[in-house]
């Protein structure tokens, strides 16, 4: 019995990081056919991609309060779909690796973009977006920071970055969270 239940936990984990995957994927490739696209169709997209995120999140607190053995776990993916409703990150797949818990690709990601702001392939202004994204992602998952890190957050952290930041500072705060997200889709739509 105790395997199936640790089965069925695996399965479950499995579909809801597949799903969240998918939904950062859309929401990554609205953003790189943008272009392609007449603002009010990206508009009309980008929206019932957050509306899907919001679904994909009241769902995802149900099994939480129902599955105490899940709470850790999905924790951090539901950090990642506040940060997404709450336009706090702007890139998916910034989003994507705070997900899943990978400060060693997100570090890899900046060091990319060190190296591409210096040949000029990327703007100084999306560098610093994405750099503090980054930056606030690794905080939230207990990396330590240099005190340049530090300072780079401080200088230009965005005010929705400082409120999830704030917000989110104690995970227990359930309902913090909820009012962060809510907030968001409130705004948006």
């Amino acid at each position: 019995m105790a395997s199936r239940g640790k089965s069925e936990t695996g399965k479950l984990r499995q579909n809801m990081e597949e799903q969240l995957d998918r939904l950062m994927q859309q929401l990554q490739d609205l953003e790189e056919c943008r272009e392609d696209l007449e603002e009010e169709e990206y508009e009309e997209t980008k929206k019932e991609t957050l509306e899907q995120l919001s679904e994909f999140n009241d769902s995802l607190k149900k099994i939480m309060t129902g599955d105490m053995t899940l709470v850790d776990d999905l924790s951090g993916m539901q950090l990642a779909i506040q940060a997404a409703i709450s336009q706090a990150f702007k890139t998916p797949e910034v989003i994507r690796m705070f997900a899943k818990k990978q400060p060693g690709q997100l570090r890899t990601r900046l060091a990319e973009m060190d190296r591409d702001v210096m040949v000029g392939k990327l703007s100084r202004d999306v560098y610093v977006q994405q750099k503090v994204e980054i930056l606030t992602a690794l905080r939230k998952l207990g990396e330590k920071l240099t005190s340049e890190d530090e300072s780079f957050l401080t200088e230009n952290a965005t005010a929705s970055l400082s409120q999830f930041e704030r917000v989110t500072a104690d995970l227990g705060s359930e309902d913090k969270i909820m009012a962060l997200a809510s907030s968001g889709v409130k705004t948006k739509t």
